[in-house]
């Protein structure tokens, strides 16, 4: 029986628009790859405004407990990349663990994979 998320993780991060586009390649190879092993699926997602760019990161966990294992034992513990501080305007200061509750249409759980490059 396949493993179910009840679990979603998201990370935000803002970087000035002229970094955009450099940062999410960086963030894709130093963060997302890995996170990938280890979560039961990842979304990415990119808002580009006028004065800032918004990143958002939601891994999907199967229970508190592996996405625990995942960060070293707090599930609400943050970690930066090396080149975070280069790119980000500011470091996040938290991130947060929801409990899914129900999931309706095409909410990213199926096979379909975007690459943004």
């Amino acid at each position: 029986m396949a493993k179910q998320p009840t679990i979603a993780r998201i990370w935000r991060g803002r970087t000035r628009p002229e970094h955009a586009d450099e940062y999410e390649v960086y963030n894709y190879e130093a963060g997302i790859k890995p996170l990938i092993e280890k979560a039961l699926g990842v979304q990415t997602l990119r808002e580009d405004r006028e004065d800032e760019t918004e990143f958002m990161t939601i891994s999907y966990w199967e229970d508190v407990e592996s996405m625990a294992h995942f960060t070293g034992g707090d599930p609400n513990s943050i970690h930066h990349l090396a080149r975070d501080g280069e790119f980000l305007i500011e470091l996040p200061t938290r991130i947060q663990v929801l409990k899914i509750r129900s999931a309706h249409g095409l909410t990213g759980f199926g096979k379909f994979v975007a690459d943004f490059r």
